[in-house]
């Protein structure tokens, strides 16, 4: 499945979770910033807060996938897209490689956190937690996210995504309570070929979406 951009996608997941959320108490949390977008759609019909989850991917020289990835409080989690003697492998040769880039990463993530991206742990509490994205073709970022919101008392883990690889549905099917994926893709290329526009948001840009969000209501 193909979509003109972003935010047609995210109005269609918007439909879809309207009549059973639009009157419960719902955050929505993106996982890239092109989960913003269409996570814009989903916070609009749902009347519900935006927010964005800060995480940056930890790649090695001439690895294809990123070893793991970070997020604002410092906790890293391995790609289990690796094997446990490729981590272990991995992770013993590029020990000082990958503590430097987790420190760099933690700066620049703390930089943004600062201009206003943090997400406030208490507004979380006893809500149905919507996790959106672009489309996801490797479950890392929902394993950050899953790591994130464990010890907060929600009350369902929802995950909205306009695409997802198998091995992601597969991953949801486990976690989640919910699902809505609207395309989920065998062969999956990268997330931009599937979407005409290319309107994925700057940091700074999603942030102020995700600040206005109350006044972008219908």
């Amino acid at each position: 499945m193909y979509f003109s951009s972003r935010l047609q996608a995210g109005r269609s997941l918007a439909k879809m979770l309207y009549p059973k959320f639009r009157y419960e108490n719902c955050a929505a949390i993106a996982l890239n910033n092109g989960g913003v977008s269409v996570g814009l759609e989903i916070a609009r019909e749902l009347h519900c807060v935006l927010n964005l989850l800060i995480i940056e991917e930890i790649s090695l020289p001439r690895e294809p996938l990123a070893i793991g990835a970070i997020n604002s409080e410092g906790t890293f989690s391995y790609n289990d897209e690796y094997s446990a003697g490729a981590i272990e492998e991995l992770s013993s040769e590029y020990r000082g490689y990958i503590e430097e880039n987790k420190t760099s990463s933690i700066s620049r993530i703390n930089k943004i956190v600062g201009s206003g991206g943090t997400i406030n742990k208490d507004l979380l509490k006893g809500r149905n937690i919507i996790l959106v994205g672009d489309g996801f073709d490797s479950t890392l970022a929902l394993d950050m996210a899953y790591q994130f919101l464990k010890p907060i008392a929600i009350e369902k883990l929802i995950v909205a995504t306009p695409l997802a690889s198998v091995k992601v549905v597969d991953w949801m099917h486990v976690y989640a309570d919910e699902i809505y994926c609207l395309s989920v893709i065998e062969d999956y290329i990268n997330t931009d070929h599937y979407y005409d526009k290319k309107d994925v948001l700057k940091t700074d840009d999603a942030i102020k979406v995700i600040d206005n969000i109350v006044l972008h209501w219908k």
